[in-house]
């Protein structure tokens, strides 16, 4: 009996980890050769893998309100899920509100429980979008704010395999400006950003997390 893990977590505020139950007789999840697998150290690709990963995509809305509250606006989708006939996407209890399941293509069925999100059959090219508030901004003080990513992950057993994440923040650029991302640009991390607006487009195996700060002009 095979199972498998993969997550995606914006940690602390936002927790999200992704897991499915017993796989289907003969079905290999499409990961590639157990010989291969990375052990979880951090490590960005260069080349997409032959075949296609499972794409995780954050799209976060900070605005006014976000600054007292820590309160922001998420949408989330998941492309090329990995076959499986039971998986869930749990949240920190507290930390989500308003969870809604927005789309749920080649997947039987999909439903909120409590802070989590349960999946059925999912199927090869499942796609799964999500919206909801999260409180994932921090107040650091004397100005100062963070945004905490991750870590992010695809997992089977006690290896990691290639993930495609894409970040893309939204804030209000007269009232925050960034100061730094982590890590910073490179080959297999793309950083886009320019006032109001920044994009994260990564590719990597093991365990990814990006800490985005921001102060008051």
């Amino acid at each position: 009996m095979k199972s498998v893990a993969m997550c995606a977590l914006l940690a602390l505020l936002l927790p999200v980890a992704l897991s499915a139950g017993p796989s289907r007789a003969a079905t290999d999840l499409s990961f590639e050769s157990a010989a291969l697998v990375n052990e979880g150290s951090l490590h960005f690709l260069e080349a997409a893998p032959a075949k296609t990963v499972h794409h995780h995509q954050n799209h976060i809305l900070i605005d006014r309100d976000s600054l007292d509250s820590g309160w922001v606006s998420l949408t989330q989708c998941h492309d090329h899920l990995d076959a499986v006939p039971l998986a869930q996407i749990t949240f920190r209890e507290g930390f989500i509100r308003n969870l809604k399941v927005e789309t749920a293509v080649h997947i039987e069925e999909a439903w909120i429980e409590g802070a989590s999100v349960q999946l059925r059959n999912v199927e090869p090219g499942a796609r799964l979008c999500l919206s909801a508030q999260t409180r994932a901004f921090h107040d650091t003080g004397n100005g100062y704010y963070n945004l905490t990513n991750g870590p992010y992950m695809r997992k089977f057993l006690d290896g990691y395999y290639p993930m495609q994440v894409t970040l893309e923040i939204r804030y209000p650029a007269e009232l925050l400006n960034l100061i730094d991302v982590t890590p910073p640009a490179q080959p297999g991390f793309a950083l886009d950003e320019h006032p109001g607006f920044i994009r994260v487009d990564t590719l990597f195996e093991g365990e990814l997390q990006t800490l985005i700060q921001f102060e008051k002009p």
